[in-house]
């Protein structure tokens, strides 16, 4: 499909028939097209590299990497190589495979801060755990959150309200990001129960500018959690192993105590992962967590081929320079047709808005034109460069964006 429009949209709109009739919503969560153009597929048929297909054959270059798990690429032949090992030997057994120590042993290695390692399925999975870890170590009931924060689909934390009772939040505590004052005010409201401050590597909130971690702020997070005998809790499911080979915060020389991973840890299998500092060992063996899935070990397989990859292809590295790429093109595309446009966050993850778009009309717009000329970005959450990212998919990504750029600017003037 390279160089055409994309129209076709047969094979999609027949799965949405059969997946509302069977489906509460159809498709539900954050993969949901629900809330996108029309224009946008709901169905995947799959990808490689950089690049996915849609149901009805229509490919793009992905720039939303299933929304962060996809890190390296799809269908990486290294982690898949792994993982079809592994699967050969075993998956889901009575007890884990040896790859349970082993990837462990690797996050140790790996993660500055880390002493241990726990494994899950999913982000919400791995926040959850570290604040009941939190918990059970300190003998305290309050947790700290920046306001507007996501940090996954559970009760205490999910950003929609139905189902949700005020008992589920009522050991939350919020305070604004990178505003240290309403942090220190949350801690001594929190009256001597603290059990921990839980926090993103930056502010990634779904539908806003993206913020980029104040270090000031990052040392005073750190400072009260010492103060106060809390456990400093990072985060990290959708920035680990984009920003950085160790924790996003290694870099600002800030170490939490507990951190949360998902997504990108294996390369798009479902894996999650906690990991703790020496003196929170006791508090993380003392919490029942488990689940049937959760010692599988084709994830884990893959995980250690991921963070193998990570480091032999510099993939940290590419995804920034391939994202300074996009940036630059993008900002000047945008300049050159008379857009006023906000380009934030990390570039291995941006967030294109435009000014005074309060109700992301024109953003919308802008994906679907986009879209239309074979590339998949979203209006409303952060995107996602991958380190397969070729010269060619810059390329092409570069042409639809700028496409897409003209054609609003085409119906602006019409």
């Amino acid at each position: 499909m390279t160089g055409s429009l994309i129209t076709a949209r047969e094979a999609d709109r027949a799965l949405r028939g059969r997946a509302a009739a069977v489906i509460p919503g159809g498709v539900y969560g954050h993969v949901s097209a629900a809330g996108l153009p029309p224009q946008f597929p709901q169905f995947m048929r799959g990808g490689r590299g950089a690049r996915v297909t849609d149901v009805d054959g229509n490919e793009y270059v992905d720039l939303m990497c299933s929304y962060g798990p996809v890190v390296l690429g799809h269908r990486h032949p290294a982690v898949e190589r792994a993982a079809r090992e592994q699967a050969e030997l075993g998956d889901c057994q009575n007890g884990p495979a040896p790859v349970f120590v082993e990837l462990a042993e690797l996050l140790v290695a790996t993660v500055g801060h880390a002493d241990w390692a726990m494994f899950a399925k999913n982000g919400t999975d791995a926040t959850t755990m570290c604040c009941t870890i939190a918990r059970a170590q300190t003998g305290r009931h309050k947790i700290m959150v920046a306001s507007g924060a996501y940090h996954g689909a559970a009760p205490w934390c999910t950003p929609r309200p139905a189902g949700v009772t005020p008992a589920d939040r009522a050991n939350l505590v919020s305070y604004a990001y990178n505003d240290l004052e309403s942090a220190r005010a949350a801690a001594a409201a929190c009256d001597g129960e603290l059990a921990g401050v839980l926090v993103t590597p930056f502010r990634h909130d779904a539908g806003y500018d993206q913020e980029l971690v104040d270090p000031e702020f990052a040392r005073g997070l750190r400072a009260i959690c010492d103060q106060t005998g809390a456990a400093l809790i990072l985060d990290d499911v959708r920035c680990g192993f984009r920003l950085h080979h160790g924790s996003s915060w290694e870099p600002i020389g800030v170490r939490p105590d507990l951190s949360a991973w998902s997504k990108a840890i294996a390369n798009g299998y479902p894996l999650a992962a906690v990991l703790g500092s020496e003196w929170l060992r006791e508090g993380a063996s003392r919490v029942f967590v488990t689940g049937s899935f959760w010692f599988s070990a084709v994830p884990m397989a893959a995980a250690i081929a991921t963070i193998g990859a990570l480091r032999e292809e510099n993939a940290v590295e590419a995804m920034a320079r391939s994202g300074e790429q996009l940036r630059d093109g993008i900002l000047a595309q945008a300049a050159r047709w008379g857009f006023e446009v906000n380009y934030t966050g990390p570039v291995q993850m941006p967030y294109l808005t435009f000014a005074g778009d309060r109700r992301h009309e024109l953003a919308s717009a802008f994906a679907a034109q986009a879209l239309r000329r074979g590339v998949f970005v979203h209006p409303r959450h952060n995107w996602f460069v991958s380190a397969a990212m070729t010269g060619a998919d810059l390329e092409r990504a570069l042409a639809a964006t700028d496409g897409a750029f003209r054609a609003l600017r085409e119906h602006r003037e019409g």
